[in-house]
């Protein structure tokens, strides 16, 4: 099913017992059906309603490609600061904000929940509802559009999104600094955190512990903040750095946000900064990348998910597996994208059980 209007999704809804929302499907883990789901394809549900660059709100269709998205904003010097990943592969509007996703650069303004203003979607009983509105401060009782950030589909399908978007930084730099040890890294790393020095990003790479900060603002101003920065480091010990700028720096970030790994399962996990060094004892090696000063874990996993799963519950974790396929040498098949320590609780329940009360849009078996 491929709906083009809200009428085509309440019918729809309305027609199927048990559905599965789906975007540009560039997170499989959470937009793969299971048995009896029947998938409700929403790329048909296209296209910027209103945008208007002097308000800094725009509010489209949830099938909407944030590649589409992006290029109407750049055209005006503005962005999405919550950097939203898989832009080139596809994602959407709808698909990044119930799967919950933000990037590297929600460093210096926030997730994507900090930035979305209002939703319309169709709920378990096929009713159209609208929460939010165009506008900041507009939530009286449930902050529906919020409910939404992360939901996997399981509340309802949205159908429009507003978002608030902010001007774009008219140049930036990003320097990187590789440590012998992870320790030190990390102790860098809380001190830029804590430092009036604002960063669009603030990343741990390991193996080596490297850290990538990324500058941005007015062209002028940013050789003497590098220079702040390379002060405030101090020039410390047994590290090498990196500056990159222009095309090159792009094209670095325009890599990241891909978030392509390779084989195995691509996690999310958030987390406090706290809990990095002994998580990273436990952790084999690989690929992975601490965005937003360390409270936010993009994790390549090359093993059974069984295991990964036992070790998040082990540290008080939790995570969802947003896409990959089982390591060569593991034939398994993923029983859920939720991994690590239950989050659920009463409240999440209730409110399920209010927008969804038959489980149409349950992704339990």
């Amino acid at each position: 099913m491929r709906p083009t209007s809200l009428t085509e999704v309440l019918e729809a809804v309305r027609a199927t017992p048990k559905l599965l929302p789906r975007g540009g499907g560039t997170k499989a883990a959470l937009s793969t059906p299971r048995e009896g789901q029947a998938v409700l394809d929403m790329t048909g549900l296209s296209g910027v309603l209103e945008y208007d660059p002097a308000e800094y709100v725009l509010v489209a269709l949830a099938g909407t490609p944030l590649a589409e998205v992006e290029a109407l904003l750049a055209r005006h010097g503005q962005y999405l600061p919550f950097d939203p990943p898989f832009v080139e592969q596809g994602a959407t509007l709808g698909g990044t904000v119930a799967a919950g996703l933000s990037g590297p650069m929600r460093q210096r303004y926030g997730g994507v929940r900090d930035f979305i203003l209002g939703v319309q979607f169709v709920d378990g009983e096929g009713n159209a509802v609208r929460g939010g509105g165009k506008v900041v401060k507009n939530a009286a009782g449930f902050d529906l559009p919020k409910l939404m950030v992360g939901s996997r589909g399981q509340l309802g399908v949205l159908v429009e999104l507003a978002f608030k978007v902010f001007p774009s930084p008219r140049a930036t730099a990003t320097f990187k600094v590789t440590f012998e040890r992870l320790e030190p890294a990390l102790e860098a790393m809380h001190e830029l955190a804590s430092s009036p020095l604002e960063f669009y990003a603030l990343d741990l790479e390991t193996n080596p512990a490297t850290l990538t900060l990324r500058l941005g603002g007015q062209p002028e101003a940013l050789p003497s903040r590098l220079e702040r920065l390379r002060a405030f480091l101090g020039h410390p010990p047994d590290t090498h750095t990196l500056l990159m700028e222009g095309e090159k720096e792009q094209g670095y970030w325009r890599f990241v946000g891909r978030l392509e790994w390779g084989h195995g399962y691509l996690v999310k996990v958030p987390l406090q900064p706290g809990k990095i060094a002994a998580l990273e004892r436990d952790l084999p090696p690989g690929i992975r990348r601490y965005v937003a000063a360390g409270n936010l874990l993009y994790l390549n996993w090359l093993d059974a998910a069984e295991k990964l799963d036992s070790l998040l519950k082990a540290h008080g974790l939790c995570g969802i597996v947003l896409r990959g396929d089982a390591y060569p040498a593991v034939k398994e098949t993923l029983k859920s994208p939720l991994l690590g320590i239950d989050l659920e609780h009463s409240f999440a329940r209730r409110v399920r059980a209010a927008l969804d009360p038959t489980r149409r849009f349950s992704l339990d078996p």
